[in-house]
């Protein structure tokens, strides 16, 4: 962004991040470019001159004009392929196909039982994201349903796939996850890459929310924390619009904070008294059960709240303020231009306004001043666009070395 300065960039490192730029189509000529990176357009033109005469990028066409000459717009040669992206969660996976430019074409939903083991689950989600890019080539001429080969005239070109626990990113596995039997060490990207023949990119659910909301809302900051509220509860961090992990890979993994409202309460992940026993939805349906009232999921809590219950509602409404106090410190220590809500708990009226009450009221004034807190902009495609991202992140390699 031109107003946020950066500091000079090594050649190899700027041609990546050009690359990537121009690739997901969020810039197509060297002003768009100069922009985005906040540095002087002589140094976009030297470097971009240089792909051009490699042929890592060539000109096509004319741009946009914003007054005077029209500029050429800039393309990765035959970048006329897709990619695969998928979020599974425990009782469901989203699939969508991303066209060159970071578009999601078209997107589906599948039942599963993430508890039933890696191997049946990515059987299952592997055959649907064969018929739903063979579903968008048929409308578009090309291709065979269930063959996986063609979407939109294209290839497929890598896969992305977000879980619901501490990933390994580079084992591609997860990490003693909770309530997922045999998960844990499993190669996924090693599996993914044998059924499809692509790369693979694999990343917590947390961590590809906050991606795809933090490149998602219109203004823009380059210091964000995203919250997934839903069943259970993460959160990811991005710090100069890379994504933070942390010295392990666990960054942001706030749910299991131990907060004094939570007591003795048995968590999942073996300890007591973590934020996730009094804040996530798993925790609203087992006291509302508690309190007699007959809900299994979440999405029960979510109908009680919406219909005005008032013990639903106010459990809610703690819910939330047991989360903004875990996020007010979260704030005060990081100082995040922008706080996004996103997970199926964040539609509910009662349970933003007091996760908003909490921080603002708790966090120093310094840390609130220009604090944005919002809603998710993505939705359910949170996930699929910011998976998608790191995946053509990680493909720039291969391009520039091809």
């Amino acid at each position: 962004m031109a107003q946020f300065a950066r500091p000079r960039v090594a050649a190899p490192r700027l041609e990546r991040e050009i690359f990537v730029l121009v690739s997901s189509g969020r810039a197509r000529s060297r002003k768009e470019i100069a922009e985005s990176l906040g540095i002087a357009p002589s140094t976009v033109s030297q470097r971009v001159q240089a792909m051009l005469a490699s042929g890592v990028l060539e000109e096509t066409g004319e741009g946009a004009s914003s007054g005077g000459r029209r500029p050429r717009a800039l393309r990765v040669p035959g970048s006329t392929g897709y990619l695969g992206v998928v979020d599974v969660g425990g009782t469901h996976a989203r699939l969508g196909i991303l066209r060159h430019g970071g578009e999601l074409a078209t997107t589906t939903e599948v039942a599963l039982a993430i508890a039933d083991g890696p191997e049946p689950v990515l059987t299952q989600v592997t055959t649907a994201l064969r018929e739903l890019a063979g579903t968008l080539g048929s409308e578009a001429g090309a291709g065979a349903p269930g063959s996986g080969a063609s979407a939109d005239g294209g290839r497929l070109l890598g896969v992305g796939i977000s879980l619901p626990g501490p990933v390994d990113v580079a084992r591609r596995a997860l990490d003693s996850p909770s309530r997922m039997p045999g998960w844990s060490g499993f190669d996924v990207g090693s599996w993914l890459e044998d059924a499809l023949g692509v790369p693979a990119v694999v990343e917590n659910d947390a961590n590809a929310m906050a991606v795809g909301e933090h490149f998602g809302h219109p203004r823009r900051t380059r210091h964000t924390v995203s919250v997934k509220a839903g069943s259970a509860i993460g959160a990811g961090i991005l710090v100069d619009d890379r994504l933070h992990r942390g010295a392990g890979g666990a960054a942001g993994d706030i749910t299991h904070t131990r907060i004094p409202a939570a007591g003795d309460t048995p968590c999942s992940c073996g300890n007591r008294g973590c934020l996730e026993t009094v804040a996530s939805g798993a925790a609203l349906v087992r006291l509302l059960r508690e309190q007699g009232y007959d809900v299994a999921a979440t999405a029960d809590v979510l109908d009680l709240v919406r219909d005005a219950e008032p013990v639903a509602t106010t459990l809610t409404r703690t819910a939330g303020r047991h989360l903004g106090e875990v996020l007010c410190a979260v704030v005060n220590f990081f100082n995040p231009g922008a706080v996004y809500l996103g997970g199926a708990l964040s539609t509910l009226e009662p349970f933003v306004s007091a996760i908003r009450s909490q921080i603002y009221e708790g966090a120093h004034p310094l840390m609130t001043r220009d604090l944005v807190i919002a809603p998710s902009a993505l939705g359910a495609d949170a996930n699929l666009v910011g998976v998608g991202r790191l995946l053509e992140d990680a493909l720039v390699p291969h391009a520039l070395a091809g």
